[in-house]
Protein backbone atom coordinates (compact mmCIF):
# COMPACT_ATOMS: atom_id res chain seq x y z
CA UNK A 1 0.00 0.00 0.00
CA UNK A 2 1.15 3.72 -0.61
CA UNK A 3 0.69 4.79 2.53
CA UNK A 4 3.19 2.12 4.33
CA UNK A 5 5.99 2.91 1.34
CA UNK A 6 6.19 6.24 2.64
CA UNK A 7 6.08 8.03 5.97
CA UNK A 8 5.46 11.63 6.86
CA UNK A 9 8.56 13.37 8.11
CA UNK A 10 9.76 16.53 7.76
CA UNK A 11 13.47 15.14 7.92
CA UNK A 12 14.15 15.19 4.10
CA UNK A 13 17.41 12.32 4.91
CA UNK A 14 14.95 10.06 6.25
CA UNK A 15 12.96 9.82 2.93
CA UNK A 16 15.96 10.01 0.37
CA UNK A 17 17.46 6.83 -0.40
CA UNK A 18 21.00 6.11 1.43
CA UNK A 19 23.94 8.47 -0.12
CA UNK A 20 25.06 7.10 -3.56
CA UNK A 21 28.91 7.29 -5.02
CA UNK A 22 28.95 7.02 -8.72
CA UNK A 23 30.69 4.27 -9.97
CA UNK A 24 31.87 5.71 -13.12
CA UNK A 25 32.54 9.30 -14.04
CA UNK A 26 33.29 10.76 -17.42
CA UNK A 27 33.87 14.04 -19.64
CA UNK A 28 32.25 13.59 -23.17
CA UNK A 29 33.04 15.81 -25.80
CA UNK A 30 30.03 16.86 -27.47
CA UNK A 31 31.52 19.42 -30.12
CA UNK A 32 31.25 23.12 -30.92
CA UNK A 33 33.88 23.47 -28.58
CA UNK A 34 32.23 21.99 -25.60
CA UNK A 35 32.83 19.04 -23.37
CA UNK A 36 30.03 18.10 -20.39
CA UNK A 37 29.99 15.91 -17.20
CA UNK A 38 28.62 12.84 -17.00
CA UNK A 39 28.36 10.18 -14.37
CA UNK A 40 26.58 6.67 -13.58
CA UNK A 41 25.23 5.58 -9.75
CA UNK A 42 23.59 2.21 -8.71
CA UNK A 43 23.24 -0.79 -10.83
CA UNK A 44 25.20 -0.86 -13.52
CA UNK A 45 22.86 -3.40 -15.47
CA UNK A 46 19.71 -2.05 -14.05
CA UNK A 47 16.98 0.52 -15.46
CA UNK A 48 18.77 3.34 -17.44
CA UNK A 49 17.51 6.58 -15.70
CA UNK A 50 18.77 9.60 -16.77
CA UNK A 51 18.01 12.69 -14.59
CA UNK A 52 17.97 15.89 -16.09
CA UNK A 53 18.39 19.29 -14.16
CA UNK A 54 16.90 22.83 -14.23
CA UNK A 55 18.06 26.07 -14.96
CA UNK A 56 19.18 26.31 -17.57
CA UNK A 57 22.06 26.48 -16.09
CA UNK A 58 21.48 25.20 -12.69
CA UNK A 59 24.22 21.76 -12.69
CA UNK A 60 23.12 18.13 -11.09
CA UNK A 61 24.28 17.58 -7.47
CA UNK A 62 24.88 14.87 -5.27
CA UNK A 63 21.32 14.79 -3.67
CA UNK A 64 19.39 13.55 -7.39
CA UNK A 65 21.23 10.73 -7.14
CA UNK A 66 19.18 9.71 -3.88
CA UNK A 67 15.45 9.68 -5.60
CA UNK A 68 16.36 5.97 -7.45
CA UNK A 69 16.35 2.85 -5.67
CA UNK A 70 20.15 2.05 -6.43
CA UNK A 71 19.58 -1.81 -6.35
CA UNK A 72 16.71 -0.86 -9.24
CA UNK A 73 18.39 1.70 -11.22
CA UNK A 74 21.45 2.68 -13.59
CA UNK A 75 21.06 5.98 -12.64
CA UNK A 76 22.84 8.53 -14.83
CA UNK A 77 23.29 12.19 -14.38
CA UNK A 78 25.28 15.10 -16.50
CA UNK A 79 25.78 18.78 -16.36
CA UNK A 80 24.40 20.62 -19.42
CA UNK A 81 26.57 23.12 -21.48
CA UNK A 82 28.02 26.11 -19.87
CA UNK A 83 27.28 24.62 -16.16
CA UNK A 84 28.42 22.66 -13.31
CA UNK A 85 31.49 20.73 -14.51
CA UNK A 86 31.17 20.90 -17.84
CA UNK A 87 33.37 23.00 -19.74
CA UNK A 88 33.57 25.99 -20.61
CA UNK A 89 31.88 27.23 -17.69
CA UNK A 90 29.03 29.91 -18.04
CA UNK A 91 29.42 29.73 -21.81
CA UNK A 92 26.49 30.35 -24.00
CA UNK A 93 27.70 29.86 -27.42
CA UNK A 94 26.83 26.98 -29.38
CA UNK A 95 24.31 26.47 -26.38
CA UNK A 96 20.77 26.16 -27.41
CA UNK A 97 17.76 23.80 -26.73
CA UNK A 98 18.79 22.03 -29.79
CA UNK A 99 22.35 21.61 -28.54
CA UNK A 100 20.79 20.17 -25.18
CA UNK A 101 18.72 17.53 -27.14
CA UNK A 102 21.74 16.26 -29.26
CA UNK A 103 23.54 16.25 -26.00
CA UNK A 104 21.05 13.90 -24.81
CA UNK A 105 21.00 11.49 -28.01
CA UNK A 106 24.61 11.20 -27.71
CA UNK A 107 24.77 10.29 -24.25
CA UNK A 108 22.42 7.81 -24.78
CA UNK A 109 24.24 6.01 -27.80
CA UNK A 110 27.69 6.25 -25.86
CA UNK A 111 26.39 4.06 -22.69
CA UNK A 112 24.53 1.68 -25.16
CA UNK A 113 20.68 2.34 -23.98
CA UNK A 114 17.56 1.41 -25.82
CA UNK A 115 15.31 3.41 -23.79
CA UNK A 116 15.63 5.46 -20.28
CA UNK A 117 13.63 7.22 -17.73
CA UNK A 118 13.48 10.69 -17.78
CA UNK A 119 13.82 12.70 -14.46
CA UNK A 120 13.22 16.31 -14.97
CA UNK A 121 12.24 19.36 -12.93
CA UNK A 122 11.30 23.00 -13.91
CA UNK A 123 13.60 23.42 -17.24
CA UNK A 124 14.73 19.85 -16.32
CA UNK A 125 11.15 19.00 -17.29
CA UNK A 126 10.46 21.02 -20.09
CA UNK A 127 13.44 19.73 -21.94
CA UNK A 128 12.57 15.97 -20.87
CA UNK A 129 9.20 17.01 -22.80
CA UNK A 130 11.28 18.51 -25.72
CA UNK A 131 13.79 15.60 -26.01
CA UNK A 132 10.50 12.72 -25.61
CA UNK A 133 8.67 14.42 -28.67
CA UNK A 134 11.95 14.64 -30.99
CA UNK A 135 12.64 10.79 -29.98
CA UNK A 136 9.48 8.97 -27.89
CA UNK A 137 10.64 5.56 -29.26
CA UNK A 138 14.09 6.80 -27.00
CA UNK A 139 12.08 6.97 -23.47
CA UNK A 140 10.26 4.22 -21.33
CA UNK A 141 8.98 6.78 -19.22
CA UNK A 142 9.01 10.33 -17.04
CA UNK A 143 8.61 11.82 -14.12
CA UNK A 144 8.13 15.45 -14.05
CA UNK A 145 8.35 17.73 -11.18
CA UNK A 146 7.20 21.40 -11.46
CA UNK A 147 6.32 21.75 -14.79
CA UNK A 148 7.94 24.29 -17.19
CA UNK A 149 7.58 24.19 -20.94
CA UNK A 150 9.24 27.79 -21.93
CA UNK A 151 6.00 30.28 -22.78
CA UNK A 152 6.35 33.87 -22.84
CA UNK A 153 3.35 33.75 -20.58
CA UNK A 154 5.54 31.83 -18.46
CA UNK A 155 8.38 33.70 -17.95
CA UNK A 156 6.17 36.91 -17.87
CA UNK A 157 5.12 35.13 -14.16
CA UNK A 158 7.97 35.14 -13.17
CA UNK A 159 10.23 38.22 -14.82
CA UNK A 160 7.48 41.25 -14.79
CA UNK A 161 5.80 42.62 -11.97
CA UNK A 162 2.52 41.38 -12.82
CA UNK A 163 3.00 37.81 -11.03
CA UNK A 164 5.38 36.01 -8.67
CA UNK A 165 6.24 39.79 -7.43
CA UNK A 166 3.08 40.34 -6.53
CA UNK A 167 3.20 37.54 -3.53
CA UNK A 168 6.74 38.40 -2.98
CA UNK A 169 7.61 42.50 -2.98
CA UNK A 170 10.37 42.62 -0.83
CA UNK A 171 12.20 40.03 -3.05
CA UNK A 172 11.40 41.61 -6.24
CA UNK A 173 12.70 45.06 -5.45
CA UNK A 174 15.80 43.75 -5.17
CA UNK A 175 15.73 42.39 -8.21
CA UNK A 176 14.09 45.01 -10.41
CA UNK A 177 15.28 48.00 -8.34
CA UNK A 178 19.20 47.46 -9.36
CA UNK A 179 18.02 48.46 -13.15
CA UNK A 180 17.33 51.90 -14.18
CA UNK A 181 13.58 53.02 -14.03
CA UNK A 182 14.12 53.59 -17.98
CA UNK A 183 14.99 49.76 -18.53
CA UNK A 184 12.20 48.34 -16.16
CA UNK A 185 9.66 47.46 -18.87
CA UNK A 186 11.92 44.47 -20.43
CA UNK A 187 13.89 43.05 -17.39
CA UNK A 188 15.28 40.19 -19.59
CA UNK A 189 16.86 42.76 -21.40
CA UNK A 190 18.17 44.95 -18.94
CA UNK A 191 20.11 41.69 -17.36
CA UNK A 192 21.17 40.61 -20.14
CA UNK A 193 23.32 44.05 -21.06
CA UNK A 194 24.43 43.46 -18.13
CA UNK A 195 25.36 39.59 -17.49
CA UNK A 196 26.91 39.73 -20.61
CA UNK A 197 28.82 43.44 -20.18
CA UNK A 198 32.41 44.01 -20.24
CA UNK A 199 32.91 44.32 -16.66
CA UNK A 200 33.33 40.94 -14.34
CA UNK A 201 32.15 43.03 -11.20
CA UNK A 202 29.23 44.29 -13.36
CA UNK A 203 28.17 40.40 -14.59
CA UNK A 204 28.74 39.24 -11.15
CA UNK A 205 26.68 41.51 -9.57
CA UNK A 206 23.88 41.05 -11.57
CA UNK A 207 24.25 37.45 -11.58
CA UNK A 208 23.88 37.35 -7.96
CA UNK A 209 20.99 39.64 -8.38
CA UNK A 210 19.01 37.20 -10.89
CA UNK A 211 20.18 33.77 -8.91
CA UNK A 212 18.64 35.40 -5.40
CA UNK A 213 15.15 36.31 -6.72
CA UNK A 214 14.40 32.53 -8.37
CA UNK A 215 15.80 31.54 -5.40
CA UNK A 216 13.99 33.25 -3.50
CA UNK A 217 10.29 32.10 -5.17
CA UNK A 218 11.69 28.15 -5.32
CA UNK A 219 10.64 27.17 -1.67
CA UNK A 220 7.10 26.74 0.43
CA UNK A 221 9.17 28.71 3.27
CA UNK A 222 10.95 31.15 1.49
CA UNK A 223 13.99 32.49 3.33
CA UNK A 224 13.80 35.92 0.54
CA UNK A 225 17.02 37.15 -0.18
CA UNK A 226 19.09 35.68 2.56
CA UNK A 227 20.47 33.06 -0.18
CA UNK A 228 23.71 33.13 -0.88
CA UNK A 229 25.12 31.85 -3.99
CA UNK A 230 28.75 31.92 -5.04
CA UNK A 231 29.94 34.11 -7.88
CA UNK A 232 30.46 30.76 -9.90
CA UNK A 233 27.28 29.47 -9.54
CA UNK A 234 25.39 32.30 -10.25
CA UNK A 235 27.23 33.36 -13.53
CA UNK A 236 26.38 30.27 -15.03
CA UNK A 237 22.73 29.92 -13.70
CA UNK A 238 21.77 33.83 -14.36
CA UNK A 239 23.44 33.68 -17.75
CA UNK A 240 22.39 30.41 -19.20
CA UNK A 241 19.03 31.26 -18.55
CA UNK A 242 18.65 34.62 -19.29
CA UNK A 243 20.53 33.38 -22.74
CA UNK A 244 17.83 30.80 -22.83
CA UNK A 245 15.03 32.66 -21.67
CA UNK A 246 15.28 36.09 -23.93
CA UNK A 247 15.53 34.01 -27.07
CA UNK A 248 12.32 32.21 -25.84
CA UNK A 249 14.15 28.47 -25.47
CA UNK A 250 15.37 28.50 -29.19
CA UNK A 251 11.73 26.97 -29.94
CA UNK A 252 10.27 26.84 -33.40
CA UNK A 253 7.35 28.46 -32.10
CA UNK A 254 5.15 29.98 -29.07
CA UNK A 255 3.63 27.17 -26.91
CA UNK A 256 5.31 24.50 -28.95
CA UNK A 257 5.93 21.96 -26.09
CA UNK A 258 2.13 21.73 -25.22
CA UNK A 259 1.23 21.26 -28.97
CA UNK A 260 3.56 18.45 -29.58
CA UNK A 261 2.37 16.75 -26.85
CA UNK A 262 0.16 14.15 -29.27
CA UNK A 263 3.64 12.75 -30.19
CA UNK A 264 4.33 11.47 -26.58
CA UNK A 265 0.57 10.57 -25.33
CA UNK A 266 1.60 7.09 -24.94
CA UNK A 267 4.55 7.02 -22.87
CA UNK A 268 3.82 6.35 -19.03
CA UNK A 269 4.43 9.97 -17.08
CA UNK A 270 4.17 11.13 -13.76
CA UNK A 271 3.80 14.99 -12.90
CA UNK A 272 4.54 15.71 -9.04
CA UNK A 273 3.57 19.63 -8.65
CA UNK A 274 3.83 21.65 -5.62
CA UNK A 275 0.30 23.92 -5.06
CA UNK A 276 2.31 26.80 -3.90
CA UNK A 277 5.13 26.50 -6.68
CA UNK A 278 5.62 30.29 -7.09
CA UNK A 279 8.03 29.43 -10.19
CA UNK A 280 6.22 27.04 -12.29
CA UNK A 281 2.41 27.19 -11.24
CA UNK A 282 -0.12 24.22 -10.96
CA UNK A 283 -1.50 25.61 -13.98
CA UNK A 284 1.17 24.29 -16.22
CA UNK A 285 1.19 20.79 -15.19
CA UNK A 286 -2.26 20.59 -15.42
CA UNK A 287 -2.26 21.34 -18.42
CA UNK A 288 0.11 18.89 -19.76
CA UNK A 289 -1.61 16.58 -17.67
CA UNK A 290 -4.98 16.70 -19.52
CA UNK A 291 -2.87 16.20 -23.10
CA UNK A 292 -0.98 12.99 -21.71
CA UNK A 293 -3.91 10.24 -21.30
CA UNK A 294 -1.24 7.42 -20.26
CA UNK A 295 -0.02 10.89 -17.40
CA UNK A 296 -0.83 10.88 -13.27
CA UNK A 297 -0.81 13.84 -11.80
CA UNK A 298 0.22 14.74 -8.04
CA UNK A 299 -0.42 17.82 -6.35
CA UNK A 300 1.86 18.23 -3.51
CA UNK A 301 -0.55 20.69 -0.63
CA UNK A 302 1.76 23.25 1.35
CA UNK A 303 4.36 22.60 -0.83
CA UNK A 304 6.17 24.62 -3.82
CA UNK A 305 8.99 24.36 -6.45
CA UNK A 306 11.97 22.87 -4.95
CA UNK A 307 12.53 19.61 -5.07
CA UNK A 308 14.15 19.18 -1.87
CA UNK A 309 10.90 19.73 0.04
CA UNK A 310 9.47 16.95 2.44
CA UNK A 311 6.17 16.59 0.06
CA UNK A 312 7.99 16.82 -3.04
CA UNK A 313 11.11 14.78 -2.13
CA UNK A 314 8.49 11.87 -1.02
CA UNK A 315 6.17 12.21 -4.29
CA UNK A 316 9.20 11.64 -6.53
CA UNK A 317 10.82 9.15 -4.62
CA UNK A 318 7.14 6.86 -4.76
CA UNK A 319 6.87 7.36 -8.33
CA UNK A 320 10.18 6.21 -9.16
CA UNK A 321 9.13 3.04 -7.88
CA UNK A 322 6.13 3.56 -9.80
CA UNK A 323 8.01 3.27 -13.01
CA UNK A 324 10.24 0.31 -12.16
CA UNK A 325 9.63 -2.36 -14.61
Amino acid sequence: MRENFLKSTSNINDILYAPIEPYKQNIIDVGNGHKIYLEECGNPIGQPALIIHGGPGGGCNPTMRRYFDPNIYRIILFDQRGCGRSRPHASVENNTTWDLVNDIEIIRKNLGIEKFILFGGSWGAALSLIYAEQFPEQVAGMVLRGVFTMTKRELNWVYTNQGAAKFLPESWRFFEEIIPISERSDLLLAYHKRLFGSSPAEQAKYSRAWTVWENSLASFRSLGNGYRPSTEYAKAFARIENHYFINNGFLNREGQVIEDLYLIKKIPTIIVQGRYDMICPPETADTVHRALPNSKLVIVKNAGHAMSEPGITEELIYATNEMKI
